[in-house]
């Protein structure tokens, strides 16, 4: 994987989230999110997990620190949690949360790695949710007043800015069908967060811009549609899927305008808001998992889609099936479909979990991750060869971490986190990563 290969500025990375890692849940002033409520419901984490503690990344972010500058990364894609920085979501800062970012984002600075901050990566604090939560236009007034606090605090040493990560998730997870907090099941009723979202991100790329940022993105989830046949009928339950997934999320960003499919779900008024939500980006952020499948609903569905498994390929231990090469046509789909409206690309995450072990020799020999990994670096090659700019990959993930509504068994990191002890141990494919970075 010859340096030629990639742009003299590509940029290798690792992604983390604060609620995945930091725990310390109910130290330094901070808030109570709506993750933390939705882990003390009954039967929504697996094991009844929760993240009080998660990797402790709060009080070991030193160490984390240390193995990404031993890993070599250029880039470190961390979040602020919302309630850390303003425990009701709205009012002053809380300045215990503002002493622990500036500490974290010394530190990686002093490594020599770059910040890449998200402010957003599904923590809404618990008073924004009980106010209405993505459901409430407000929303994004305030997210806009908490992004100001975050430019003007950290904007000196922050690299690159993402408002929100993958509202898709949040619409659909935790809005339309209550598998993530806040647990809301309103299926297509849930298609207003979708806006609300979308204008606190461009309200908040309003606010980075006015605090002196000069590079703001986005972190969009992205799948490949398949539809299961070439039916006629199949066909139209991929391209609604589509427009669900991805369309309802960039159009509006990179072509300041919905996709035709969902326009009865999306009142009319909303149209006043797609300038603010359109302003032009300095990169846009791909996080890839894997494709989805699709056919015509059966009678009696309420969607007008039904998703089918993913077939013939190896799966993660998160259910996710292995295809390297949709994220190659991911990429050149996005290339094509948005050409002179699409600002350079960063693969903002993408990584896989496997059930990781620390062995008798003390080492974690994850060949199926490097195997993974490898099959869409190389895919991302693959697309730069036909002319995709993409500029960045960050893996998913540095540590092991808190999985949502899976808990801790899908294990995500380059490197192992043994919870009782908090003991860290690089896996191979730390290792691996390493030679990449430095060969590449």
């Amino acid at each position: 994987m010859g340096k030629w290969r990639y742009p003299a500025d590509f940029l290798w990375g690792v992604s983390t989230s604060a609620f995945q890692i930091e725990g310390a849940t109910r130290a330094g002033g901070r808030g109570r999110s709506i993750w933390d409520t939705f882990t003390g419901m009954p039967g929504k984490i697996a094991g009844g997990e929760h993240a009080e503690v998660a990797a402790d990344h709060y009080h070991r972010y030193p160490e984390d620190i240390a193995l990404m500058a031993e890993l070599g990364v250029d880039a470190y894609r961390m979040s602020f949690a919302w309630p850390r920085i303003q425990p009701d979501g709205t009012g002053p800062p809380n300045p215990e949360g503002l002493d622990f970012y500036d500490r974290l984002l010394d530190a990686v600075c002093a490594a020599g790695i770059s910040p890449v901050g998200t402010l957003y990566h599904w923590d809404t604090p618990q008073p924004v949710e009980d106010a209405g939560g993505w459901l409430a236009r407000d929303t994004a007034a305030r997210f806009a007043e908490y992004a100001a606090i975050l430019g003007e605090r950290f904007g000196d040493r922050v690299r690159m800015w993402i408002p929100l990560n993958e509202p898709m998730v949040m619409t659909i997870y935790g809005y339309a069908i209550g598998e993530y907090a806040p647990g809301k099941t309103l299926l297509l009723d849930a298609v207003p967060t979708a806006h609300h979202q979308l204008l606190a991100h461009g309200l908040a790329v309003r606010a980075l811009r006015a605090a002196g940022a000069t590079r703001v993105g986005t972190a969009n989830n992205h799948s490949p549609v398949w539809p299961a046949s070439g039916d006629e009928a199949d066909l139209a339950a991929a391209a609604w899927l589509d427009a669900l997934i991805n369309r309802l999320f960039a159009d509006p960003i990179l072509l300041g305008r919905y996709p035709s499919e969902l326009l009865e779900y999306l009142p009319e008024r909303y149209a006043a808001d797609l300038p603010i939500i359109a302003e032009p980006l300095d990169f846009y952020g791909v996080n890839y998992y894997e494709p989805q499948a699709v056919a015509a609903p059966a009678p009696g569905t309420p969607l007008p889609f039904e998703l089918r498994p993913v077939t013939g390929y190896p799966m993660t231990t998160n259910d996710s099936p292995i295809v390297p090469d949709g994220l190659r046509e991911l990429l050149v789909g996005l290339h094509l479909r948005y050409a002179d409206a699409l600002p350079p690309i960063h693969i903002t995450e993408n990584g896989c979990s496997f059930a990781d072990e620390v062995g008798d020799d003390g080492g974690v020999h994850d060949r199926e991750r490097i195997e993974f990994l490898e099959g869409h670096v190389r895919a991302v090659r693959a697309a730069l060869e036909v002319g995709v700019d993409v500029r960045g990959y960050f893996v998913w993930s540095l540590l092991d971490n808190f999985e949502w509504s899976k808990g801790y068994a899908p294990r995500f990191g380059l490197v192992h986190v043994d919870y009782p002890t908090q003991r860290r141990t690089p896996k191979d494919s730390f290792h691996w990563y390493r030679k990449l970075i430095r060969g590449a």
